[in-house]
């Protein structure tokens, strides 16, 4: 979702006399673009605190006669934000008119119970960079659902607010996780994939620059095959030492079908995070096992080697089996989520989804998002817009753009960061970020 896409302003007026033109007291189709006009204006000022300019009309459809003593609302939304244009369709509808009818009084008038739609467009403002003020997107105070994307023309017509859009993000920091390995994507995925420590350690200082303060954890064999060895996790976190400060984050996931001790290899290196998984799931065509016997002997082995839990939540479930393991004394408050969207057998990548899974998040606790393929762009600015944290890194995603590679995972964190600034969120340092998660420096 892009910030503002959604938006959406209503003005309701009465049609004067004035304003009548032709013959029968007809109103000139004018009248309509004025009032879009004014629409458009609104939708800018709540949107960018600038009136901007309006450029041009794509479409205009006159759909239905305007007469003096008609009410007319006039609605649009904003269906796609540039760099420096916004496009918005329009719809103006008639909600009551004069009767004029033989045998009534001249000021008989009925409200309609079905709107009237009198006029569609389609037309693109600007408001140039150096006007933009920060988002606000301060929002009318209207009663009705926004369409999720208008398309005009349609047969009916446009429903009146609130719109579906993001208030101001809370002004904290954004931690920033860069998952630059994983144990699925190979080098026949992406040539641009670290496996050795050296590797490795040239990525995680790239990412730190690039802005993120957190490295999530695998290694990888000789031959490129996943590993938990906690050898070749020592090895690779001596390695980001040299090169970094960021936080290193090791998986106790491993890969489907390791067994516990396994993936608690490199809990003995006591990393400052170590992920928890919390709930078994469909993993394409694997099954992820995660029983709640192994999910409480990693939580004991977290916590004995003194690492932060990150709490992989695939399903809502999982949520709610993380509050069982505090209730159980195997997690402390404040918890810091990552709920993980689109895999394949888990849940969906969708905006509804998310916004359920942040309801759960109990008071002082943390979350962040990763998503899969094609959702980890979107689902991870809608997870920094909406006061969150994001990862983003070849595990969950080998393109920058549709079928073009990101050479490796700063160019995804680069992004994020960017993203984030746009809403005029801070990047975490690692230091900061080890603030926020209550890490010991």
């Amino acid at each position: 979702m892009t910030t503002g896409v959604g938006l959406t302003v209503t003005l309701r007026l009465r049609i004067g006399a004035h304003d009548a033109h032709y013959a029968g007291e007809l109103v000139d189709g004018a009248r309509m673009l004025g009032l879009f006009g004014d629409v458009a204006t609104e939708l800018l000022i709540r949107l960018d605190g600038d009136e901007g300019l309006f450029r041009a009309y794509e479409m205009v459809e006159f759909l239905a006669p305007v007469r003096s003593g008609d009410f007319i609302e006039a609605t649009g939304v904003v269906t796609r934000v540039g760099a420096t244009s916004r496009s918005i369709a329009f719809e103006a509808r008639k909600v009551a008119q004069n009767v004029r009818a033989d045998g009534l009084s001249p000021s008989a008038a009925d409200a309609l119970a079905e709107p009237i739609v009198v006029c569609r467009a389609m037309g693109t403002c600007v408001v140039p960079r150096e006007l933009q003020r920060r988002p606000r997107l301060v929002l009318p105070a209207l009663s009705a659902q926004a369409p999720d994307h208008a398309k005009l023309p349609e047969p009916r017509p446009i429903i009146t607010p609130p719109p579906r859009v993001i208030i101001t993000p809370p002004a904290r920091d954004v931690v920033l996780t860069a998952a630059i390995v994983g144990a699925e994507v190979t080098r026949e995925h992406t040539p641009h994939l670290p496996i050795t420590a050296e590797e490795l350690a040239d990525e995680a200082a790239r990412c730190r620059d690039a802005g993120a303060s957190v490295i999530h954890l695998h290694v990888r064999n000789p031959d490129g095959t996943p590993s938990q060895s906690s050898e070749l996790f020592q090895a690779a976190i001596e390695a980001i030492r040299r090169k970094t400060d960021v936080i290193i984050q090791t998986s106790t996931g491993g890969a489907v079908g390791m067994s516990v001790a396994e993936r608690a290899g490199p809990l003995a290196c006591k990393p400052e995070m170590a992920t928890l998984n919390c709930g078994t799931i469909n993993f394409g065509d694997d099954v992820f096992v995660n029983s709640r016997p192994i999910i409480r002997d990693l939580a004991r082995r977290i916590r004995d080697a003194g690492s932060v839990p990150e709490l992989e939540c695939y399903e809502v479930g999982h949520v709610d089996e993380a509050f069982a393991l505090v209730k159980e004394g195997l997690l402390s408050a404040p918890l810091h989520f990552q709920f993980v969207l689109g895999v394949p057998g888990g849940i969906s990548a969708r905006e509804e989804v998310l916004r359920f899974l942040v309801s759960q998040v109990p008071d002082g606790s943390t979350w962040g998002v990763a998503a899969v393929g094609r959702y980890q762009r979107p689902m991870t600015e809608l997870a920094m817009t909406l006061g969150g944290h994001a990862r983003v890194g070849l595990e969950d995603n080998i393109y920058l753009d549709k079928g073009v590679l990101a050479q490796g995972s700063a160019p995804l964190v680069a992004r994020a960061a960017a993203f984030a600034q746009s809403l005029g969120r801070n990047v975490a340092t690692p230091e900061r970020a080890r603030a926020i998660f209550g890490i010991k420096s």
